[in-house]
């Protein structure tokens, strides 16, 4: 049978950071070691009192069904994490979801409309694009798919010229956006680059949203992961608890990716509109995780502090040792990822030769290509964020494994 596929998907790419763990895993199955840094995993174990949380309830019972938004107790709980970031929340404005790439995917499709080929869209017969969605790239590789899917059109701004901070690119950003933008996605600290946004950035986001009535997406899933700074969260400004929607999750700061828990919040009139996309489609989070996910919050402050520390450490040890093999790396102030620089789209660079000595890397995506099948090091092209001229590392790994995967990139001429 030959399938027709829906346009929408056809317009969209498999995730190339699950791409490059898919191989590194077949090359695992084949007995080869590969140092995997291209995965945004912390390598620590859940807490302790957050997987006893979870098995409690579990055996209280808490296996069924819950309220589609979420339990009362964890949508009060957030809330009250997000009036302690300045935040005016209350729980009615919280929607609890299976992780937070479906709290971000909930709010594209709630606020983003296309149009079809023959140009007639849920508003009426029309020519134009989709609605405009703005990215500062490097970007995370789902924000793209997910504009797509949802319909809308991309415009891009490019923050490498500017060692990927915002506040120097507010004048591009400025001529980016329009009244026709319809969201601005901001994430900071950011994947994948790490970098933390001044106040003046954010305030120059806040300035430009209310000028032309753009609502903002503050993906702040990094929050509790920063070192010597303290990040402000978007929808504090003034002028901007209207317009923003704060979404963050669990994944990260408590290592619990697999549990799959976030959140979004965001005013009523938006969540009552997005939980009907949550209750037609996952019904609602699994009902022990959002009581493992409510001792996170309440309970685990000491064990995020452990964990941020070794990834402090680990970024600084990686920065020193690409140092020495003469490659300055920028290095972000949160997250944990850093953008390596590996090639130039114009021109190949010199030193970036094959281990065959044959044809030199010409593009980061052939650079991480070799690195993975040569050196046995996995890593993430900078354009799959819209950054060519880069590989992303996850410095989510022991610093052995970190040591380990410089000591083959350099034996194998990468860097």
């Amino acid at each position: 049978m030959s399938f027709d596929f829906a346009a929408r998907v056809e317009r969209v790419e498999p995730s190339a950071t699950l791409a490059i763990s898919n191989k590194a895993s077949e090359l695992e199955a084949e007995g080869v070691d590969v140092v995997d840094l291209s995965v945004g995993e912390p390598d620590f174990p859940t807490p302790e009192n957050i997987v006893a949380a979870g098995q409690e309830a579990m055996d209280a019972g808490h296996t069924g069904y819950t309220s589609s938004n979420g339990i009362p107790e964890l949508r009060e709980s957030i809330a009250a994490k997000l009036r302690d970031d300045g935040l005016d929340a209350t729980s009615e404005e919280v929607i609890v979801t299976p992780g937070g790439k479906q709290a971000l995917f909930e709010t594209f499709q709630t606020l983003i409309d296309g149009v079809d080929e023959q140009g007639s869209s849920a508003r009426g017969t029309s020519s134009r694009a989709g609605d405009e969605v703005v990215l500062l790239d490097p970007a995370w590789v789902s924000y793209e798919a997910m504009a797509k899917l949802s319909g809308g059109s991309l415009n891009r701004v490019d923050l490498a010229p500017y060692d990927f901070q915002l506040e120097p690119a507010l004048d591009d950003l400025a001529a980016a956006v329009s009244d026709d933008t319809k969201l601005l996605v901001v994430n900071s600290p950011s994947n994948p680059t790490g970098a933390v946004y001044s106040d003046a950035a954010l305030e120059g986001v806040r300035d430009l949203a209310v000028e032309h009535d753009i609502t903002v997406i503050s993906d702040e899933i990094y929050q509790q992961i920063t070192y010597g700074v303290e990040p402000t969260s978007l929808g504090s400004l003034e002028g901007m608890s209207d317009r923003t929607i704060t979404i963050n999750g669990f994944s990260k700061a408590y290592s619990m990716t697999g549990w799959r828990l976030g959140y979004l919040h965001a005013p009523e009139s938006l969540i009552s509109q997005a939980a009907k996309l949550h209750s037609h489609s996952v019904s609602c989070a699994v009902n022990f995780v959002q009581h493992a996910g409510l001792e996170a919050l309440e309970n685990t402050d000491e064990a995020v502090v452990e964990m941020r520390d070794a990834f402090r450490e680990r970024r600084d040890m990686l920065a020193e040792l690409f140092a020495e093999h003469g490659v300055d790396v920028p290095v972000g102030d949160g997250a944990f990822y850093m953008m390596l620089p590996v090639a130039d789209d114009s021109e190949a660079r010199s030193a970036s030769e094959s281990a065959s000595g044959d044809e030199p890397r010409a593009d980061d995506q052939e650079w991480c290509a070799g690195a993975i099948e040569d050196a046995h090091v996995a890593t993430v092209p900078g354009s799959a964020f819209g950054s060519p001229g880069y590989a992303r590392i996850s410095y989510a790994a022991s610093e052995e494994r970190l040591r380990e995967a410089v000591d083959r990139l350099a034996e194998h001429d990468y860097i």
